[in-house]
């Protein structure tokens, strides 16, 4: 139990420490007068490759980063706790997905924002309960569609100012994600309480009977209803 809430509690440090670095970010921004949006991703151009890399550090305004942190920290703590094997592979898979997929196909402006590594991360863990089907990986899922399964549609054109194209290409490397590390995490143990070891027991001597014995130690109805 001691090592769970520990894991536990180092995903939500990690997740913590991202969110602080996306508002480190905001808040130098703002003291040093610097206009971080040019480093966004900017579709088919040399020099908004860069944005691959630093677009999701960068938001346009507080109310943009607002609505990116209690994703980021939820989803992120849950992909970090829940997915210990692939959750590395699967981060890197969705950064550079959606902000690949947005230079390739996205509409000509700046895209900013970590609302792609949000919907790429919220569609691994959909997926990836659907795929594994243990009880860890299906409550991880249940929990993540509660509080944000509108993800699901936010994938779609709504709102001009709005990168869907992030969410969309986030939500791609996620489902990749998902389809190819689904058997990198170990699934729980299932635990044997008392009563499930002693029907497992009587299960065995139910089929083997005692056949095993010498011909002279079996019960008569034994060698009446043994087939061979």
């Amino acid at each position: 139990m001691h090592k769970k809430n520990s894991t536990l509690h180092n995903a939500i440090v990690l997740s913590s420490l991202f969110v602080g670095l996306l508002w480190l970010v905001k808040l130098c921004e703002l003291s040093f007068g610097w206009h971080l949006g040019v480093f966004g991703v900017h579709p088919r151009s040399i020099s908004g490759l860069i944005g691959i890399f630093t677009a999701p550090l960068i938001h346009g305004s507080f109310e943009h980063l607002l609505a990116n942190t209690l994703p980021t920290l939820l989803l992120g703590s849950i992909l970090l706790y829940g997915y210990p094997g692939s959750r590395w592979w699967a981060l890197s898979i969705i950064w550079l997905s959606a902000g690949i997929g947005v230079w390739a196909f996205g509409r000509e402006n700046f895209h900013i924002g970590a609302s792609g590594l949000t919907h790429g991360i919220f569609f691994f863990l959909f997926i990836s309960g659907i795929l594994r089907r243990d009880k860890r990986s299906i409550g991880l899922l249940m929990i993540a569609f509660f509080m944000y399964g509108t993800m699901l549609l936010t994938i779609f054109p709504r709102d001009p100012d709005i990168s869907f194209e992030s969410h969309f290409f986030g939500a791609v490397g996620g489902a990749i994600s998902a389809l190819l590390f689904r058997y990198w995490d170990p699934k729980p143990v299932k635990k044997l309480y008392s009563w499930d070891l002693e029907s497992v027991e009587n299960a065995d001597n139910d089929i083997i009977g005692d056949s095993w014995k010498p011909k002279d130690q079996r019960d008569p109805e034994s060698d009446e209803n043994d087939p061979r």
